[in-house]
């Protein structure tokens, strides 16, 4: 049975969360789960919803829109951890309570603009780049205060924090420690923006050490994905 399934990975989450957080001697209430529900239908996210998850992730708008449409009557905060084109801005902020990808100016201002619009209050998360790969976005370090200056004085958002995938090949430990400090140097700036998203299903541990307060976990929570169709 489905929500069986997903019982047990979400209890067994729970566990390395909680382990995580006895190991940084940090409460385990300073962490929250996103469950990204990306290629799984709807229903994973309302049983998801039934067993007391609040948060929410996706990373495709074709595939989000729907979803986040069909289940409107839940409890669910909605975050976009993909990379966001600005076509695809007015779709996502209709229903995205926070965009944890503001990598570029360009894409502040589309986010305001349409938030005024739709008159919708939206968290922002200015996502780093720990790597040199430009396909898995992210602003350089030495754009990110200047860029959460932006988000700060634009309407219609707030600023939330900052978000990062660990870089391919490298010692997720070391990567997520150059973000926690980047985080204190924003933070120092903007003392409310205290959300720090990053780790996933294989480096939760190194990420809660270094200080994240969202992780984002498909796989240890849902299985191994099925192919995105169309």
């Amino acid at each position: 049975m489905r929500r069986d399934e997903i019982a047990a990975g979400l209890a067994e989450v729970e566990s390395r969360i909680g382990e995580a957080c006895r190991a940084a001697g940090r409460d385990r209430g300073e962490v929250t789960l996103i469950a990204v529900t990306k290629t799984r239908p709807a229903e994973d996210a309302r049983i998801l919803a039934g067993l007391g998850v609040r948060d929410v992730g996706e990373n495709r708008d074709q595939e989000a829109a729907p979803k986040a449409h069909e289940l409107h009557e839940l409890p669910l905060t909605w975050h976009f951890v993909g990379q966001l084109q600005t076509n695809k801005v007015r779709s996502v902020v209709g229903y995205a309570d926070v965009i944890h990808s503001v990598d570029r100016p360009r894409l502040v201002e589309a986010i305001s603009k349409e938030a005024v619009r739709q008159g919708r209050k939206v968290g922002c998360l200015v996502q780093v780049a720990l790597d040199d790969d430009p396909g898995r976005g992210g602003a350089r370090p030495g754009d990110v205060l200047g860029l959460a200056d932006d988000v700060a004085a634009a309407d219609g958002v707030w600023l939330g924090g900052v978000m990062a995938v660990a870089p391919l090949g490298e010692d997720p430990a070391k990567a997520f420690a150059r973000l926690h400090d980047l985080a204190l140097s924003l933070q120092e700036r903007h003392p409310r923006a205290t959300m720090i998203s990053a780790g996933m299903s294989e480096d939760l541990n190194e990420a809660v050490a270094h200080g994240a307060t969202h992780v984002r976990v498909g796989t240890a929570l849902l299985g191994r994905r099925k192919p995105f169709v169309r």
